[in-house]
């Protein structure tokens, strides 16, 4: 249980890195890019329509990291939960 639960959080933070580059990424209000470097990238990566993939990417990033958030947080307090009335019945 502890191997998969640990596992969990590792992918939960592997997303978390991809979803902050995913934000990184795109431009400013003033849709001109602050580097060259992202703008390159942006260009190789994703074509003409980079604005739009990019927002797709990042919304469903984001779904994805709430979706898991929720379901660590309800797979911790379950194992508190376990793990408190495991205590109770040994004393």
């Amino acid at each position: 249980m502890n191997f998969l639960f640990f596992t969990a959080i590792f992918f939960f933070i592997l997303l978390c890195v991809v979803l902050c580059g995913a934000i990184l990424l795109q431009t400013g209000k003033g849709r001109r890019p602050r580097s060259f470097l992202r703008r390159r990238c942006r260009r190789v990566c994703f074509g003409t329509a980079t604005a739009e993939v990019l927002k797709k990417f990042t919304g469903w990033m984001a779904f994805a990291f709430f979706t898991a958030l929720f379901m660590l947080s309800l797979w911790t307090s379950a194992m508190g939960r376990t793990q408190e009335s495991t205590t109770h019945q040994q004393k």
